[in-house]
């Protein structure tokens, strides 16, 4: 098992400059609360630059900013767009997006990143038939998104909005992790050793599949397992609660200090059985989204990196059951949910539920952290190195289609609709700095969402190494 290393600072050149004259707005992707997502593709005679044609250009209000500062009283609308610009320049990871370039206006500011074309991973549980992932489904995803969590701590970045609706699918099938403008930055952990922490209690074994999961029998260490992507079976799921599978409430942000700052506290360094570096620096900023937030935040006790691994524990909860783990009828209950109860893990014992139970431990201290997820024996036997090269994920989506056509969008003219004074939706744009509609119901914003999955008995699945 490897820590990663922090990577070295890369020379930063200047993001190259767009102009909505070289874009052709395709479509809407989705909305937030300062801007508006959009399909982009070049001009008419204007160059694909790197033989990527089609991005997303996330195009941010200028006056809904405005509106921020004046309601805050610190300009801290803005600071989130340069911020979150900052954070694409600094980006270098395959799971993560890369700063195509940028746009200025006098009405917007646009940032374009490639375009997923598989959607989010919400939409994608909510067409399984039984609106669950299995479990070799959840281990594909969720060990990618303990990659990409571990390279953005490494940055010293506090990703603060994990959940569904930010994890899209990209073309290839792996996913890329989205949406920073509610991000903070503290200083980086210390480097983990390489030696898995010990466990606080004895972590379930690793049982063999059922007749029910396919009927599978476990393969001897160091063999390639293969993940067919299927849907749960109801013998082999928890019933989900009725009415429980809706949309993610928006996010939301009260800051008691500016997002890209943060508090030193004295709080010591977590004990082993974390199984993850704490670092004594923590952010007062209440900041997320009410199903995914952690405890911690709402206490307004401060928080640092361990608030992403128990978004982490809320997302695979919501992979593994359909739904939330602590959603109440209002915020308010929700919170004391969040606060007072512990999640209803359904079923037999197995080593994903141990690990969500960790995940969702309330103690930020005693929370498992990246070596100890890493080290858990859900992913036993995981080669960590090699998951960013499977060919063959859970989903592939089919290639977007659009006619050369089709009337382009005017970028800020749709902008200036959805945030005009009269328009519902400008006034949520004051009522929290990060608060975000949910996307689109064509997949939000990585595209249609429309895609294929992979027929174990043709090409042999996907895989990880173990």
């Amino acid at each position: 098992m490897t820590a990663v290393a922090a990577p070295a600072p890369a020379p930063v050149s200047p993001p190259r400059q767009l102009s909505l004259e070289d874009l052709k707005a395709v479509s809407v992707l989705g909305r937030g609360a300062k801007g508006v997502v959009f399909h982009v593709v070049p001009a008419p005679g204007e160059p694909a630059e790197g033989g990527e044609a089609a991005m997303a250009l996330k195009a941010v209000s200028r006056e809904a900013a405005r509106h921020k500062k004046a309601a805050s009283g610190d300009g801290d609308g803005h600071r989130r767009i340069w911020f979150e610009r900052d954070v694409l320049l600094a980006l270098r990871h395959p799971l993560l997006p890369s700063l195509r370039g940028v746009l200025a206006t006098d009405a917007v500011v646009g940032f374009a990143i490639d375009r997923c074309g598989g959607g989010d991973l919400n939409s994608l549980r909510r067409r399984q038939t039984e609106k669950m992932f299995s479990d070799s489904v959840i281990r594909f995803y969720a060990a990618e998104l303990v990659l990409a969590l571990e390279y953005l701590h490494s940055l010293g970045i506090v990703y603060r909005d994990l959940k569904p609706e930010n994890v899209l699918i990209q073309d290839s099938g792996h996913i890329m992790l989205v949406d920073f403008d509610l991000s903070t930055r503290l200083p980086a952990p210390p480097q983990e050793p390489d030696t898995p922490a010990a466990s606080p209690k004895p972590a379930p074994p690793v049982a063999a599949a059922s007749p029910s999961r396919g009927g599978k029998t476990r393969k001897p260490a160091g063999a390639a397992l293969c993940f067919p992507f299927r849907t749960a079976s109801a013998s082999a799921r928890p019933a989900a609660a009725p009415a429980a599978d809706s949309p993610s409430p928006p996010s939301t942000s009260r800051t008691a200090s500016s997002s890209s700052s943060s508090s030193t506290a004295t709080t010591a360094s977590s004990s082993a059985a974390s199984g993850g570096a704490r670092t004594p620096a923590k952010s007062n900023s209440f900041v997320g989204t009410e199903d995914y937030v952690a405890p911690e935040i709402i206490a307004g006790r401060g928080h640092d990196f361990a608030v992403d691994w128990w978004g982490l524990g809320v997302v695979l909860y919501e992979m593994l059951y359909g739904r939330t783990p602590f959603r109440g009828q209002n915020r308010k209950e929700t919170f004391y949910r969040v606060l007072a109860k512990q999640p209803e893990l359904v079923g037999e014992q197995t080593p994903l539920r141990d690990l969500i139970a960790r995940l969702l431990e309330k103690d930020p201290e005693k929370r498992i952290g990246a070596r100890g997820v890493k080290a858990h024996p859900f992913f036993r036997g995981v080669d960590w190195d090699r998951i960013l090269h499977v060919a063959r994920p859970p989903f592939i989506p089919t290639p977007p289609q659009y006619e050369d056509g089709d009337e382009a969008l005017d970028v800020e003219k749709v902008v200036r609709e959805v945030f005009a004074p009269n328009d519902p939706e400008a006034a949520k744009a004051g009522e929290g700095e990060g608060e975000k509609a949910s996307p689109e119901a064509d997949g939000g914003r990585g595209g249609d969402g429309e895609g294929r999955r992979r027929d174990p008995s043709k090409d042999g699945d996907f895989s990880v190494f173990f």
